[in-house]
């Protein structure tokens, strides 16, 4: 009896360090991330498993092209994955498929090997202070920035770090 009983204690001291290692890791490292819909067509498809860096987002500001995971500022209960366009401070003109960035009286053209198609109307945003402008990389396929505006800073959960699924496409990205 008392070896069924050290045997259990042991499993027990397993799993709760276990517990003590794995969830903070989870909660405050990386996070799975499983995609859905083809927004982010051609770079993500849908049901690509990824793994989202969350630890970066405490010490530095995102760039523009990073690519991350958000909640929905419609719908709390999901989570979008998109492409930094705009960055805080920043004026967007989108026009005839070309995004033009505005700032300190500068203007420049995003070059974007990534995606395949071009948005198809023409868009002005100003994007305030913890604010990015986002889009999927699937441009006419998206619901993003173009249809709800800014992104807030507290809405991001972090970063794409790496696609583990399906196995031919793992990467870092």
């Amino acid at each position: 009896m008392k070896y069924f009983f050290n045997k259990v204690w042991n499993y027990f001291d397993v799993f709760i360090i276990a517990i003590i290692v794995v969830l903070p890791i989870r909660y405050f490292v990386v996070q799975p991330f499983l995609v859905r819909g083809e927004s982010m067509f051609p770079t993500f498809n849908n049901l690509d498993y990824l793994f989202i860096e969350k630890i970066s987002y405490y010490f530095s500001s995102f760039k523009r092209g990073d690519v991350i995971v958000f909640r929905s500022p419609i719908n709390k209960s999901e989570f979008f994955i998109k492409r930094i366009i705009g960055l805080p401070g920043e004026k967007i003109e989108i026009k005839k498929g070309k995004i033009i960035i505005i700032k300190d009286d500068k203007n420049i053209e995003i070059e974007e090997p990534y995606i395949n198609n071009l948005l198809n109307k023409n868009l002005e945003a100003t994007i305030n202070d913890n604010e990015y402008f986002v889009l999927g990389d699937n441009r006419n396929k998206s619901f993003d920035s173009e249809e709800w505006g800014n992104l807030k800073k507290n809405k991001i959960i972090g970063k794409v770090w790496i696609r583990v699924w399906p196995f031919r496409s793992i990467n870092k990205d």
